[in-house]
């Protein structure tokens, strides 16, 4: 089987590594692709956002099935172009991905819906001095979200009226997020501890995938700027068997069903961003796809063979499949360039990989990573490589991850060292 992994992420390689433990051979194409993916398969120098020489690609290579790893190609109907020529993808249209690329539309659809989440309201370019007087009447804390896609930064916690204000002049005025930023939605800070719930679906059909934390903040303790995430693990205990139960009636299946009788059925992985509150399970936000570094963690505690499962999700027969995992834990810790989620220089020799993957219970994914003239293993982006272990606990999966990130040196290293505390705490 030809499968086509479109992204040049962390996530796209640990997709890649997963397909390889298929019992079906296959033959794998990652488009763009990174430095770890060109060692699975063959990467292909293509933009994961380049629609059309995607789906020409995909013709020209006679591909069997295509993964979808970033929200940008989903956003832009990558699903809709391919399934209309026949071609098997995983992934939603481009009017079911509207629950994450805009932030305005999955709102009012949860309130459409009856879906919990925290109280908003919505503003354009031209009423910025309704959203700041509308902050100035609620106060603080507050959060403030550009509407469209910002690769995981558009949103903007506030302690101060005063930073509000500044938010809201940094996305509608000063277009910090460019055209993500054209609407605000401005939400009632909800209080309570993160985790995110993942469903794989083919329409009607569902399977849920482990709890996940992730740490989104590039510092210690949950502070400074919002990344792309820093790392993660799973399964979170903050997720209780009860809580658990109230998602699937609550948010998961209200989703789903909402979805079909709006008229455009949700295919693929609805990412369910929640906030767990004093009054339960309500919803931060939505995403359309695996998350990164969530994906790290969650594909390798699954044991289903991963063409079935994706097939099953792309060729729309969920049906009754049950979902197949390992029992233990693990944990991405994620190796990121000096000065990120800011600027930052590329270029950065890696050395200590190969150390670092003799590991037991270790695997090493790339993101921003590329092969330089001379063939040495360089950074190339914001967040370089993800750590993941595994382990018989969530503090043997850390230890592990740990012990493999310190071998690990690039000039300007970055890393949270405080990935699950959380989780241990709850585990005493």
């Amino acid at each position: 089987m030809r499968i086509l992994v479109i992204g040049n992420g962390g996530r796209e390689h640990a997709i890649a590594w997963y397909l390889t433990k298929s019992a079906e051979p296959v033959e794998i194409f990652i488009a763009p692709g990174n430095a770890g993916t060109a060692e699975l398969g063959i990467n292909v120098d293509i933009d994961a956002a380049d629609v059309d020489a995607l789906l020409a690609y995909a013709k020209r290579s006679e591909i069997d099935l295509t993964i979808v790893g970033p929200e940008k190609p989903l956003v832009k109907g990558i699903v809709d172009r391919f399934e209309k020529h026949g071609f098997a993808i995983v992934g939603p249209t481009a009017a079911a991905a509207r629950l994450e690329g805009s932030k305005a539309f999955s709102k009012t659809f949860m309130a459409r819906h009856g879906i919990p989440t925290a109280d908003h309201r919505t503003f354009e370019a031209s009423q910025r001095a309704e959203a700041i007087a509308f902050v100035e009447e609620s106060g603080a804390p507050i959060v403030i979200k550009a509407s469209g896609l910002a690769a995981g930064k558009g949103a903007i916690v506030c302690g101060t009226v005063e930073e509000a204000r500044g938010a809201i002049e940094r996305i509608l005025r000063d277009r910090e997020f460019g055209a993500a930023g054209d609407v605000v939605v401005v939400e009632s800070f909800m209080k309570g501890e993160e985790v995110s719930v993942f469903a794989l679906t083919d329409g009607r059909n569902y399977v849920l995938l482990p709890p996940i934390q992730d740490h989104k903040q590039v510092g210690e303790g949950d502070t400074g700027p919002n990344t792309g995430g820093m790392g993660a693990y799973g399964p979170a205990p903050v997720m209780t068997a009860e809580l658990l139960d109230r998602v699937r009636a609550e948010i998961i299946e209200p989703t789903i069903k909402g979805m079909q009788e709006e008229g455009y059925p949700y295919r693929g992985v609805l990412y369910c961003g929640l906030m767990i509150t004093s009054e339960g399970p309500m919803v931060v936000e939505y995403n359309c796809r695996l998350g990164d570094p969530e994906a790290q963690v969650l594909l390798p505690m699954l044991e289903n063979d991963p063409v079935e499962l994706f097939e099953a999700i792309g060729r729309r027969r969920l049906g009754s499949t049950l979902l197949k995992h390992r029992p233990g834990a693990a944990a991405c810790v994620v190796l990121a360039s000096g000065g990120y989620p800011g600027q930052y220089q590329n270029g950065m020799q890696i050395d200590g990989l190969d150390e670092a993957s003799e590991t037991d219970n270790v695997l090493i994914f790339h993101a921003g990573t590329a092969l330089d003239g001379e063939g040495r293993l360089v950074t190339n982006g914001g967040r370089v490589l993800g750590v993941t272990a595994t382990g018989s606990t969530l503090s043997h999966a850390l230890d592990t991850a740990y012990a493999a990130a310190d071998r690990i040196h690039f000039d300007g290293i970055q890393f949270r060292r405080d990935i699950g505390r959380k989780g241990l705490a709850r585990s005493l």
